[in-house]
């Protein structure tokens, strides 16, 4: 499988036309995937500052890039329809010629809930949710005409080793997780143990987590090294707005183009 690197355009403190340069730059330098999130509010800087929902701003990409990837890291379960949604992402992937990533989490920044109207419940009840909603998500998929025009993979993001990591190897084509290498290290095992406890490959599920665009030491070989090591294949870098300043970005990708020879 070979490395990737994605950048998180995220939809905050910006406006569209911010978004759509930095789309554009991504694909240009040879990004392999952008990302954007699903909330309904900034995380960081004014939390009053200027938002963008996440599918509407997806369609826009699919329409205006050529290869990049595109997709949600990752959309909220609870948001919308499961079968909605599904059909959603067929319709953006047919927009962007088969290059959605549809990626899926349970939810958890409450004022999204609250602001907007949705149960917020308890972690539980979010995954539970979500849990439900994957076999309606991929049952709606299969008989939708016409089908997703590409692979439409679906990726799962978080680190929950009971329920998350369980539904991840029963559904998902990728897996994001969170943390610093020891703890990817260890999640990786048990998504594997899950894995063959369902009698599932786990080298069909592509690893994937998130990174800063030059670590400390300025050189980005020693951590990515140790990720690869770890079986991750697929790192993102976070851009925020209104700049989406992609210094550094140069770097992965040479790293990237080295390891994949």
């Amino acid at each position: 499988m070979k490395v990737r690197i994605g950048v998180q355009i995220r939809p905050e403190q910006a406006d569209y036309a911010d978004m759509a340069r930095a789309v554009d730059q991504a694909e240009e330098m040879g990004v392999d995937i952008a990302f954007t999130w699903d909330h309904f509010f900034p995380l960081f800087g004014d939390s009053t500052g200027k938002h963008l929902e996440c599918w509407t701003v997806l369609a826009a990409w699919a329409e205006r890039t050529e290869r990049i990837h595109i997709g949600p890291l990752v959309s909220a379960n609870s948001y919308r329809n499961p079968q909605l949604l599904a059909d959603m992402a067929r319709t953006v992937d047919h927009i962007s010629g088969g290059r959605v990533i549809l990626g899926l989490g349970a939810g958890w920044f409450r004022k999204d809930y609250e602001e907007y109207g949705y149960e917020f419940g308890t972690a539980g009840d979010r995954l539970r949710a979500l849990d439900a909603a994957l076999p309606i998500i991929k049952e709606r998929l299969a008989v939708l005409n016409p089908p997703p025009a590409g692979r439409l993979p679906i990726l799962i993001g978080g680190g929950g080793e009971k329920v998350t990591l369980r539904i991840t190897a029963q559904h998902a084509d990728m897996w994001h997780g969170f943390g610093p290498p020891e703890v990817l290290r260890r999640k990786c095992a048990i998504l594997d143990r899950w894995c063959e406890e369902i009698g599932r490959d786990p080298s069909q599920i592509e690893r994937t987590t998130g990174a800063p665009r030059l670590p400390e030491s300025g050189d980005v070989a020693p951590l990515a090294d140790e990720l690869y090591d770890i079986g991750i294949r697929q790192i993102t870098i976070a851009l925020e707005g209104p700049q989406f300043d992609m210094a550094g970005l140069d770097d992965w990708l040479a790293w990237r183009d080295t390891k994949n020879g």
